[in-house]
């Protein structure tokens, strides 16, 4: 059954709760009026979905086409940056406070219950092999074009992946696993809120992304993980490799088929985190900063 946003945003509410919730609790939850929480409360529960401030069965079985059910990852880059640490570690795999940069994002996967887990490796890709002591149902898909092309060739290797899926930009260290959710009415890209920036940055209108691009002002600033339903996934699979064997197309990011140059058949939500939540280490010299036991 397809479900309205405030039905959805309800349920989702109540299915992350080990505790019964009251109307006032979901108030606050929601942040919708009490007046429109008792009336969708109601509709959810004359069709069976809620009962006595839980979620039912019936309304988890509603909940699953919303579900997150894979994670790919892009873990084929160089991370040219970070020499000379990345000279022998892919950039992924560098410890930050003795835990691996990337284990901060699989752990968030597991805990929101994705284990349909696929990484994209290249640079020193045999070296991503160490992770299956730890997570034993990770696959691996090797890019043999990390070196000649930009990360949308990763893309074309996991196209057929990218429904009800995460991607994930690999060397991002997480510090809020609960931004990960399990739950998503819509395809939808996490960002910052920005008065001003010179990173890549989204300018949003009701909530969606209209363009992307490199710096600006009252906007939000792009965080590399995105969420694709399963009608985008299934474009995805077609959009991403005319972008690619287009002109100019192995020099593209992979976000920029459904941001850019196809963006006409998609409407991606933004999904705002905070600036605590993750961190994107882009030089040795951040590297050193967060942890000083690479000042030596």
């Amino acid at each position: 059954m397809s479900l309205q946003r405030k039905h959805f945003d309800i349920l989702v509410a109540l299915a992350s709760s080990e505790e019964a919730l009251s109307q006032r609790d979901l108030e606050k939850i929601t942040e919708y009026s009490l007046g429109t929480i008792n009336k969708v409360y109601r509709e959810l529960d004359t069709d069976g979905l809620v009962e006595s401030g839980r979620i039912t069965a019936k309304g988890l079985e509603a909940l699953e086409p919303y579900r997150a059910k894979r994670a790919v990852f892009i873990a084929a880059g160089f991370g040219s940056r970070m020499v000379p640490i990345t000279l022998n570690t892919p950039k992924p795999l560098v410890r930050v406070h003795g835990k691996r940069i990337i284990d901060t994002l699989l752990d968030a996967c597991l805990d929101a219950g994705i284990e349909e887990i696929y990484i994209v490796r290249g640079y020193l890709g045999e070296q991503f092999d160490q992770l299956l002591y730890k997570y034993p149902m990770l696959h691996f898909l090797d890019n043999p074009m990390f070196n000649e092309a930009n990360n949308i060739s990763s893309a074309m290797l996991a196209r057929n992946l990218l429904s009800n899926s995460y991607v994930f930009e690999a060397d991002l260290l997480l510090s809020n696993p609960k931004i990960i959710t399990k739950y998503h009415y819509t395809s939808d890209f996490l960002a910052i809120p920005k008065d001003r920036t010179d990173d890549w940055c989204f300018e949003v209108k009701d909530g969606v992304i209209l363009e992307e691009k490199v710096g600006g002002e009252n906007c939000w600033q792009m965080v590399g993980i995105s969420y694709w339903n399963e009608e985008d996934g299934k474009k995805l699979v077609e959009d991403v490799p005319a972008v690619y064997t287009g002109p100019g197309g192995k020099e593209r990011y992979w976000e920029q088929v459904p941001l850019v140059y196809k963006k006409k058949n998609y409407k991606v939500e933004v999904r705002a985190c905070k600036e605590e939540d993750i961190v994107e280490i882009d030089t040795f010299r951040e590297l050193k900063e967060i942890d000083p036991a690479y000042d030596v």
